[in-house]
């Protein structure tokens, strides 16, 4: 993954601000998975008020998860254990997430939306293993123009916006589709390749 994107740009300011005192990489890790569950709580609340307030802590979250990486490169503690201890944040989070927008959009769409919510975190973490766990694939960032990059975990920016928009259920039901579709394409492309 990219290491100078949009959000790290936003996240670096502050960042600097903490580096000199005892806040370490980990506490924003961990801050950042305690934010993703609070969001994921949220979301499973499914009113109104608490989808958005949810919107707003996983974006949040979203700001930490670039903030902790950061830290460790500006202060020099970076580390094996940090950074899988990083990804294994990210990935319940951003599961959470989705299993919570299920659970959440129950009241609204029946049992079919907590399927929904548990196949979208599914294919999300499955994704998510692919690409940073037994790395099958690369992904790095697309520079949209002088200095301004966007990486694959950037989208997820579109969670608390879609939310917002009135828009949960459908992107709910774009995720359960497309992310499991995109892990079994990227399982075959690999599973291809090592065949050659």
């Amino acid at each position: 993954m990219s290491q100078n994107t949009v959000i790290h740009r936003i996240v670096r300011p502050a960042v600097r601000l903490i580096a000199p005192t005892r806040i370490t990489p980990n506490h924003i890790t961990t801050l950042r998975l305690a934010t993703g569950l609070a969001a994921a709580f949220c979301f499973a609340r499914g009113t109104a008020g608490a989808l958005a307030v949810g919107a707003a802590i996983f974006l949040l979250s979203l700001l930490l998860d670039r903030a902790d990486g950061e830290l460790a490169r500006q202060t020099g503690r970076m580390s094996r254990a940090g950074h899988r201890y990083d990804l294994a944040a990210d990935c319940i989070a951003s599961v959470a997430a989705f299993v919570g927008l299920g659970i959440g959009l129950i009241g609204s769409h029946g049992s079919a939306a907590l399927w929904t919510g548990v196949v979208a975190g599914i294919g999300i973490g499955t994704l998510f293993a692919e690409l940073n766990v037994i790395n099958i694939a690369q992904v790095r960032g697309l520079d949209l123009s002088d200095g301004i990059t966007v990486d694959p975990d950037d989208a997820m920016v579109l969670v608390p916006l879609l939310i917002w928009g009135g828009l949960a259920w459908p992107m709910t039901i774009a995720a359960a589709v497309i992310t499991p579709v995109a892990a079994l394409v990227l399982a075959l492309l690999a599973l291809r390749s090592r065949r050659r």
